[in-house]
């Protein structure tokens, strides 16, 4: 298989969601949460870190583990969890790692001189006289920190809004000193949450959870996740803690509202919450985002596109992609493992994994893995009963005249190739039932072109689909 740029951009058996992406030193580091594979709930690994250097974002490499949930104060039985965190230089040139917990609702710092190596603990974020954010009268439980230092000066974003919470006003922003730690301005809301989102240009789009901070210009970008879940918005501001107007969406995990390629409502793939960032590596701006994967909510994966700012500002919503981070589509020839679908549905529709995972496992086709969680096991497309429908896109192909897959499963039917979802069948592959992976191949030719490439199961039982090879 080629060294290309690819999504998901990390190993298939890593589960880092939750992604914010920045260049140090000419490499791009990604901090993230971090998923256990099969895990039961969010975040049950420890915060290790993933780099590649700027020119080559194929290259990706483990950097290892950068702080432990055992570093929680009193966390010993790692009942809590490490969510989603952030990190930014200081004035001092330090780094610094702002983090909320799972059980409690104030702003951690740990503090490292590099931007890999071990963060330890360097206190929480509090008003001028002690009192820790979150536990003065009136404040608002703490969530998701999103930062961006400029000068001496931290921005601090945080928040977390269900739908119908009227206890909760939005994204908040915080101002801090160049101490990293102590509040120069009280917390103001920048984003309304969905009680509160009615006549402002955030309605229907109102802030759920997930806020992060990027600055392009003199334009503040606030990216987050809305109630929704499934995609990632952005508003703009000349001001970094007031005055921020809806942008629009930037990406969504399951490609709702997209429309050029298939209906702007149906579903592409098994969307969730979502959770990222933008970022801007050698000129090219990229979404950072998450895929939840295993048919449950708690093995989510990095993704990333390569999205415009237009002369106006704007975003315009991207598509999800199996080539990610590519300069353009990939080779059209050889192998390519199954666990890159950007698209997997089947004819029972539904936008949304379950919270609890109970009901995805067998209904629907899920990308999982063999092994338990660390295990470099690559991995594959389960549970493809009749209609599923795997979907990789794009592809450069010249020539191709055979197409061959590696299936397992007590499955009897056939995999249909086709190079739009909905579209005419190129041709068929019959496959039966093998406890192995056993290789099928047909005389099957793509025409020449950029295209995507569809692969769709019809017949009896439950196939699992580990690569195709286009020859």
């Amino acid at each position: 298989m080629m060294k290309q740029g690819l999504n998901p951009y990390l190993p298939s058996w890593e589960y880092i969601p939750d992604g914010e992406p920045y260049v140090f030193n000419g490499r791009v580091y990604v901090y993230g949460s971090h998923d256990r594979f099969n895990g039961y709930a969010y975040c049950l690994n420890d915060y290790v870190c993933w780099s590649a250097p700027a020119d080559d974002l194929s290259d990706w490499r483990y950097e290892g583990v950068i702080y432990k949930a055992t570093d929680i104060e009193d966390n010993e039985d790692r009942d809590s969890c490490l969510y989603a965190p952030d990190v930014t230089v200081g004035p001092d040139g330090r780094y610094y790692l702002y983090y909320v917990g799972s059980k409690s609702s104030i702003v951690s710092v740990a503090v490292c001189d590099t931007p890999a190596g071990k963060y330890e603990f360097y206190g929480y974020v509090h008003y001028k006289d002690g009192t820790i954010l979150g536990e003065r009268e009136g404040d608002e439980p703490q969530f998701d920190p999103g930062v961006l230092t400029e000068g001496d000066i931290t921005y601090l974003y945080t928040g977390f809004c269900g739908r119908g919470d009227k206890s909760r006003s939005g994204a908040m922003a915080t101002v801090l000193g160049p101490d990293m730690l102590t509040i120069i301005e009280d917390p103001v809301f920048i984003a309304p949450s969905e009680p509160y989102g009615k006549g402002s240009s955030f309605e229907g789009h109102e802030f759920f959870e997930a806020p992060s901070i990027r600055k392009k210009g003199d334009t503040y970008y606030f990216v987050y996740s809305s109630i929704l879940m499934h995609e990632l918005c952005y508003a703009t501001s000349k001001h970094p803690t007031k005055d921020f107007v809806y942008g629009g969406v930037i990406v969504s995990n399951c490609d709702l509202h997209i429309d050029t390629y298939k209906p702007a409502n149906k579903p592409m793939y098994y969307g969730g919450n979502n959770h990222g960032s933008i970022i801007e590596i050698n000129g090219q701006w990229y979404i950072f985002y998450h895929r939840h994967t295993n048919g449950t909510n708690f093995s989510r994966q990095g993704c990333m596109e390569k999205i415009e700012i237009l002369e106006d500002g704007s975003i315009p919503q991207v598509e999800l992609t199996s080539c990610g981070a590519n300069n353009g589509p990939l080779k059209g020839y050889g192998e390519y493992p199954a666990y890159l679908a950007c698209n997997l549905f089947c004819k029972e529709e539904s936008i949304y994994t379950d919270f609890t995972g109970a009901w995805m496992n067998n209904q629907f086709p899920k990308i999982t893995q063999d092994g338990k969680d660390g295990d470099e096991e690559i991995g594959y497309i389960q549970n493809m009963k009749d209609s599923a429908t795997a979907g990789f896109k794009y592809f450069d192909c010249k020539g191709i005249k055979k197409f061959k897959i590696k299936v397992r499963g007590y499955c009897r039917g056939d995999f249909e190739v086709k190079t739009t979802w909905d579209g005419e069948v190129l041709g068929s592959i019959p496959v039966g039932f093998s406890n192995v992976w056993k290789e099928y191949s047909a005389d099957i030719t793509i025409p020449d072109g950029v295209h995507a490439i569809y692969i769709t199961y019809k017949g009896s039982g439950s196939a699992s689909l580990a690569s195709f090879t286009l020859e």
